[in-house]
């Protein structure tokens, strides 16, 4: 991989002496978006608590089982001209940095577990949020989000995410982003995760939290059985009745888009540091004793088809080129048009 002569800190990086500054004050950094208020960048407590915390707390485990590239990231990343600069939000372990190695790499995460992981492997990286990027605009040539903003919990913070992605990236410059979808291939996983519902009302509040998901509009009394001496027109309405329900329930599940999604951090992993032992005492992880495990809740918001394209309008200065589904994730690549 090519070498970025630079030096990385909260506040600054620089390609060589005499460039301009590549990292701005996050707070200074102004975009054109109508989504740019404090209340967006402002990070609710689901996100603190089942986002960064879980990550900081698993990362070296993660890191661990996040090897594999993604063909379809690899192409686009491939594709990309010589001397390129790439900029991954959301960089995680650091898997893509570097994977082309005509071109220039940036990384950076919310979680400074991972971003150590990376920075032990060489990488230029800076913990930094993916609504709130701190870069000046027209930096990078071509930008990523893979598996990203399904983590974000409001609409208003995913826009704001993809603005960023847009705002960061110069004239002509590609942008690719990939989310879970809640079509997923292997539909037994959804069983394996936690719908959000109503008991979390208390983990929803914050500056710009989501709405807690209503309770379901299903009632939950039995249905009558029907008099013997009936003529069987009620026992008709009660079979309508039921197939009603189960219409009802099955639009209630497709609808279902908001989910914890556990992983299983060994004992003999979670005993390398106290962060497991602060969350199971806060409430925040439990024991599996069967699978010998700490189980972390992640927070996800898995995207429906077309809910990805749906949030780049609006943004006038960027155009899809291209969509698609590739291994149970909605995908986009997108233009910066001016």
């Amino acid at each position: 991989m090519k070498q970025i002569n630079s030096k990385v800190d909260s506040s600054l990086c620089t390609l060589a002496p005499g460039k301009e500054p590549c990292i701005t004050d996050p707070l200074s950094v102004s975009g054109n978006s109508t989504t740019s208020s404090m209340s967006v960048k402002s990070t609710p407590e689901i996100e603190k608590k089942f986002v960064h915390h879980v990550y900081d707390a698993i990362a070296p485990h993660f890191s661990a089982t996040r090897f594999a590239k993604w063909p379809k990231v690899a192409s686009f990343l491939s594709s990309l001209p010589l001397g390129s600069l790439v900029l991954d939000a959301g960089c995680g372990n650091g898997k893509y940095l570097g994977l082309n190695q005509d071109c220039f790499f940036i990384g950076c995460d919310i979680s400074p577990s991972l971003i150590k992981i990376c920075s032990d492997r060489g990488h230029e990286v800076l913990v930094a949020d993916a609504v709130n990027l701190p870069y000046r605009g027209g930096f990078g040539d071509a930008a990523i989000s893979i598996a990203v903003l399904h983590h974000l919990s409001t609409e208003n913070r995913r826009r704001k995410a993809i603005e960023e992605l847009v705002r960061v990236v110069k004239k002509g410059g590609h942008v690719l982003i990939t989310v879970w979808a809640v079509e997923q291939e292997d539909t037994t996983l959804i069983t394996k995760w936690t719908p959000l519902n109503e008991k979390y009302v208390d983990e929803w509040v914050g500056p710009g939290s989501p709405r807690a998901r209503a309770p379901s509009p299903l009632p939950l009394e039995s249905i009558p059985e029907s008099e013997e001496s009936g003529t069987g027109e009620h026992m008709k309405v009660c079979s309508e009745s039921n197939v009603s329900r189960d219409l009802e329930e099955e639009k209630h599940i497709k609808n279902q888009q908001e989910y914890f999604v556990p992983w299983h951090l060994p004992y003999h992993r979670a005993e390398i540091s106290g962060a497991s032992a602060h969350a199971l005492a806060a409430g925040l992880a439990t024991k599996d004793d069967k699978k010998g495990a700490v189980v972390y809740n992640r927070y996800y918001h898995v995207f429906s088809e077309g809910e990805l394209e749906s949030l780049t309008t609006g943004i006038n200065n960027a155009r899809i080129v291209d969509q698609f589904f590739d291994k149970s994730n909605w995908c986009i690549i997108l233009e910066k048009t001016s």
